[in-house]
């Protein structure tokens, strides 16, 4: 088990070494195994790398978000430049039927609604506008629309789970309300955990994941 010194010794040499961070400018406090980064960055791109960053170091049990976008001159575009980059983006992919996603800026802000089928189609349109220019934050809103009856979701996760190699699934527990879904039980790293929450969203007609399960070191 690390002390918190370490662990934020170990938090900030993993943000160091990302290269698409500005270590310098972020701030890093540990208590009891839980990490808060703050300070500022200048985009929300890299705002996100260094989220991921600092959960990729062994023994972070959980992770407090206090950082700021703090756009440089040459970043800062108004919300109606920002909109027809998202629209010009959108015109290009072919992940979901054209005009299945709606789009709105304020504030830099992008906010994504609208109906898709699967969980990949909805994370592929945050993906596709948050590293562009002058944006602060995603807004997903974005819903899906169930496809499938529940017990087949549960058998369906339930088995890509014990397909997976990342995964003990014998640790972790699925329960289906409809199209929503909780997982719940304990794995020994954030890498498992992910591994098992995708799974859970690969399924078809998925509309929300609960994740319950615990990292335990």
């Amino acid at each position: 088990m690390k002390t918190d010194m370490q662990l934020k010794n170990d938090v900030n040499e993993e943000l160091s070494w990302e290269p698409s961070v500005h270590a310098a400018g972020i701030g890093i406090e540990v208590h009891d195994g839980v990490v808060t980064l703050a300070g500022h960055v200048g985009s929300y791109g890299e705002k996100l790398d260094a989220e991921r960053a600092a959960q990729r170091v062994f023994g972070v049990k959980a992770l407090t978000v206090e950082m700021d976008v703090t756009l440089p001159g040459s970043s800062k575009r108004n919300d109606t430049d920002i909109a027809h980059s998202v629209e010009n983006v959108f015109d290009w992919m072919t992940v979901w039927p054209k005009g299945a996603i709606k789009v709105k800026v304020e504030d830099a802000y992008i906010t994504l609604s609208g109906e898709v089928h699967w969980q990949y189609q909805r994370e592929a349109a945050v993906v596709a506008v948050r590293y562009l220019t002058g944006v602060k934050g995603v807004i997903d809103l974005v819903e899906i629309k169930p496809k499938v009856s529940a017990s087949v979701v549960k058998t369906d996760i339930e088995a890509a789970l014990k397909r997976s190699a990342e995964i003990d699934a014998k640790n972790i527990t699925v329960d289906v309300n409809g199209s929503d879904i909780t997982l719940a039980g304990r794995v020994k790293s954030w890498s498992e955990r992910d591994s098992a929450r995708h799974s859970a969203w690969a399924s078809p007609g998925v509309r929300t994941v609960v994740d319950n399960i615990v990292v335990a070191f």
